[in-house]
C-alpha cells in the first residue's frame, strides 16, 4: 500500500524577495509566493494526494503557504487540525539574520559566506549549522510525531523551509551530508515521496 510523504518549501518570503538572511525572523510570503502556493495546492489537488495530517512550522511563512495550499487542493477541513511546531522553523542564522547575502559576501567574503551557508557542521557567528537542525531538532521531532504516521500509512504534508526541509531529506536517507549541498527545494514547489511499508519508493517534484 502506497502512502505519500509530501515537503513544501514555503512561498517566496518578502525577505526571499530582497535576498536577505531570514532565520527565525517571522517575514510572510510575497505575492508571489502566494501564487506558488496556490499554484502546489492545484497541482496536488490534480495528483489526487489527500492529507490526513499536516505539519508546518511556527513562523507564518510555512503555515500561511500549507493553509493556501490547503484551500487549493480542496482539503479545507484540514486548517484546524494543522500541528505547528517551533523544531521545523528555519535554522538560525545568528549574526547574519536580516543582512543582505551580497552585502554579507562584501564584508566576510565569498568564501567564508559560503561556508557558513552551505557546509553541514561549521554555523555562522551566533547561529546553528545545518547538523544543529538535523540532530537537535528535527530528527527527534520526525521520529516521536511524524514516523509513527507514516509507519501505519498516513499521507503527510510538511510545509516549513529550505534547511528544516534538507534535514529531513538526510533523515530519511534521501540525501547525505556530503551530498545535501545539490539537493534543490525551491519555493513552492512539493516535492513527492511515494512510500511503501516505511521505504522511499520514488521521490519527484509536483510542478
Amino acid at each position: 500500500m502506497t502512502n505519500y510523504f509530501v515537503l513544501l518549501r514555503h512561498g517566496e518570503s518578502q525577505w526571499n524577495l530582497e535576498n536577505r538572511f531570514t532565520g527565525f525572523t517571522d517575514v510572510d510570503i510575497s505575492d508571489n509566493g502566494k501564487k506558488e502556493a496556490v499554484k502546489a495546492g492545484e497541482n496536488l489537488k490534480a495528483a489526487n494526494i489527500d492529507f490526513d495530517q499536516v505539519f508546518t512550522s511556527t513562523l507564518k511563512r510555512a503555515y500561511h503557504t500549507a493553509e493556501i495550499v490547503l484551500k487549493e487542493a480542496g482539503q479545507g477541513t484540514l486548517l484546524e487540525s494543522i500541528i505547528k511546531h517551533a523544531d521545523l522553523r528555519e535554522r538560525d542564522y545568528g549574526d547574519l539574520t536580516g543582512q543582505n547575502k551580497d552585502e554579507a559576501r562584501a564584508e566576510f567574503g565569498e568564501e567564508q559566506v559560503h561556508i557558513w551557508r552551505r557546509s553541514y557542521d561549521v554555523p555562522p557567528p551566533g547561529g546553528e549549522c545545518l547538523q544543529d537542525v538535523v540532530e537537535k531538532r528535527v530528527r527527534p521531532y520526525y521520529e516521536t510525531q511524524i514516523k509513527p504516521l507514516l509507519a501505519e500509512g498516513k499521507n503527510i504534508l510538511v510545509a516549513a523551509h529550505g534547511n528544516s526541509l534538507r534535514a529531513l531529506l538526510i533523515i530519511l536517507g534521501a540525501e547525505t551530508p556530503e551530498s545535501i549541498n545539490k539537493a534543490e527545494m525551491p519555493t513552492g514547489v512539493p516535492l513527492v515521496f511515494e512510500m511503501e511499508n516505511g521505504r522511499i519508493k520514488d521521490r519527484y517534484f509536483l510542478s
